[in-house]
Formats: C-alpha cells, structure tokens, sequence
C-alpha cells in the first residue's frame, strides 16, 4: 500500500458529493421519477431479490419482456440481459470463440473485454488504438478457425468515437466477426437511441453487442443483442449467464420505464451532445487543452499521478465532483480528469467550471 502511495496510485472510496461531473448518468435517467415509481412498484410486486438464477427460480416475466423490447431498440433479433456489463462481456467473448480462433482487440479495450479475451481459449491480438491497417495485418494472418475483432463504440477514458463503418468494411473484407461495446453510445447516439452502431448504419455488420444498461440506460446491468441464434447459445452455454444470480426483478421494470423515456424524448440526447460541445468550447476558451472530439466524455490529460490528484482535490473542494483516473486504467503518464457531461448540468455551471479548472491546473503547474 505504502509503494502505492508513493507512486500516486492509491485508490480510494469516496461517495458522491458535488456537482456531478464524473458520472455515467448521462441522460439523468437515474433520478427520472418515472423510472423511480417503476423501481418501487416492481419491488412490491416482485419482492427485493430474484432468489436464483434465471434457469432456476430467477426468471421472470418482466425479463423476457424486457428483452424483447431491447432487442426492437437495438434492431436485433434476440437479447438477453445480464446483472452487470462485466459479465456480459466474458459471456460474449468466452462462449464463442474456440481453441484455434482469433481474437484481435483494440488496445484501449475496457478491462472487462479485456479480461473476457484472456478468459477464452482462442488465441488474441492486440493492434493500436484505431490502426485498422494493423488490424488487416493481423486478420491478412494465416490462421485456422474463425476470426473475432472486438472494439468499443465509444471509448470510455478517451472520449473518441471508433471507426465503425470503416471496422465492418474490413471484418467483412476479412471474413471476421466483429463484437461491438456499446457501454457508453447506448442511450445516446443514432436516430432511436440506441447507439453508434445505429448512427454508422452497421447493424448487418456485427455479429454482437454489448450495451451496459447502468450508464445512459440509469439502472444497471446489461443487454448481450445479436441474432436470435447467437443469444440462444448464450442461454445454452454462457458461464456468466448461467451460473449467475438473475438481477432483481424490479430492474427490469425500472429499465422498461427508462427505454420508453430515451423513445419518447429524444431532445434529451441532443440536450447532451449540445452541453458535450459547449463544455469542449468553453475548456479551449480558457486554455484548457482537450482532445478534439465530440462525445459527452471529454479528457483533460494531466500527465502526473499528483498533480492529476490535486486538480482533482482543488475542484472538489469547489463544489464539483470530478476524478482522477490514474494508471493502469489509463497509459502510464496520462493521468487525467476524466469528465462526463449530463443533462442536469446547464451552461453557467460549465462556464463556472472552465474558469476554476484553468485557474487550479495553473496553481498545479
């Protein structure tokens, strides 16, 4: 703990306080009361817990429900929920791919991709953030079963949108599957929401993929879509899936609340990319370098652990709740602040925020 320390590296728990500018709750939906009085309602209906898994006693019918409703948002065949994004995707990533298959995954992979690719028995390939011409060489590769190619929509610590259109033209060209994290554009992105798989029109191109339901969605856990029979086999054969305890049944019911609010009211998502711009804006304005972009996480790349740290200290102590994100979530000297927008913050609140973030990183120099 000591050598942590040291190094800047120590982790803490701290609960919320402050003006919230770190959270996944892109959309408010956490608070919505809607999707509250669901929550409650489910609870007195069907009690706190599921009491086993879905192939036991755990299913029921607002699951299946649920499921069905998810799969027409995201233009699929079939979904199937899981109790968190992290075992989503070890279900996709270590139930499909066999000893003598391929996994090539971009470097910057969220640590559950990550984990479920070192958890399956295929072989795996790293290639640079975005480097597609990387990605031919590796799948341009001799190899003897099947290929997988595994990329985030949108990347959690950096902000940036991935190639998709340009990704689904190679995996086709290659003859590669392609599993798509959809973690942070769900909710947010395409002309119904339901993300950048969406909005680059590559829905025939994707094999699977894995949308967190705890972010934009506001509740928690997890959708696995795809076609009718790959979401079959999950059922069949997903460790993950299988031999986990179902989610409380009241999430269900709460998360049917929150797709008919991102349905319904699509000003929401515009309401965010709008205040996403208007905070990159108003950063550069007060000299406060941010990667171009366009998403509701912005990065403000620090580079020490300490001085990351303090930033991170001097802000809260103003009122705002932000982070620092430190190695190994992020490479080594790119420590940052890593901010999310939300559409409880409004413009005042971002134009107070740039002023005293240029004004601390120039006392932390």
């Amino acid at each position: 703990m000591r050598a942590l320390e040291d190094a800047g590296l120590l982790r803490r728990l701290r609960p919320p306080e402050g003006i919230d500018l770190t959270s996944n709750d892109y959309l408010g939906l956490s608070r919505h009361p809607l999707v509250e009085e669901r929550m409650i309602a489910g609870v007195r209906a069907g009690g706190c817990g599921s009491t086993g898994s879905r192939l036991l006693r755990g299913e029921r019918d607002s699951f299946s429900e649920l499921e069905r409703t998810f799969a027409a948002f995201k233009g699929t065949g079939r979904s199937l929920y899981f109790s968190s994004g992290y075992l989503a995707n070890l279900a996709a990533l270590t139930t499909f791919a066999e000893a003598g298959d391929l996994i090539a995954s971009d470097e910057r992979n969220h640590a559950s991709l990550i984990d479920g690719i070192r958890l399956s028995a295929a072989r795996r390939a790293i290639f640079p953030h975005h480097d597609l011409d990387a990605l031919a060489r590796i799948l341009d590769a001799p190899r003897d079963g099947h290929a997988f190619v595994v990329i985030e929509s949108l990347f959690s610590m950096d902000g940036d949108l991935a190639p998709l259109a340009a990704c689904a033209s190679l995996c086709r060209s290659r003859g590669a599957l392609l599993i798509v994290d959809e973690a942070h554009a769900v909710g947010v992105y395409g002309e119904r929401g339901s993300g950048l798989i969406e909005a680059a029109g590559v829905e025939n191109d994707v094999l699977l993929s894995v949308n967190t339901a705890g972010k934009a969605l506001g509740v928690a856990g997890a959708f696995v879509a795809g076609p009718a029979w790959a979401v079959e086999y999950l059922v069949q054969r997903a460790r993950s899936f299988i031999f986990s305890t179902a989610a409380p049944p009241a999430v269900a019911t709460a998360l049917a609340a929150s797709l008919s609010l991102i349905a319904a009211e699509p000003d929401r998502r515009s309401r965010l990319l709008h205040l996403a711009r208007y905070l990159r804006s108003r950063l550069n304005e007060e000299g406060v370098v941010v990667p171009d972009g366009t998403s509701q996480i912005v990065p403000v790349i620090i580079g020490e652990n300490d001085r990351a740290m303090a930033v991170a200290a001097a802000m809260q102590a103003h009122g705002f709740d932000v982070r620092a994100v430190r190695p190994p979530t992020v490479p080594r000297g790119t420590a940052r602040l890593r901010l999310a927008v939300n559409t409880t913050l409004d413009e005042p609140t971002l134009d107070r925020f740039a002023r005293l973030l240029a004004a601390e990183m120039r006392r932390h120099g």
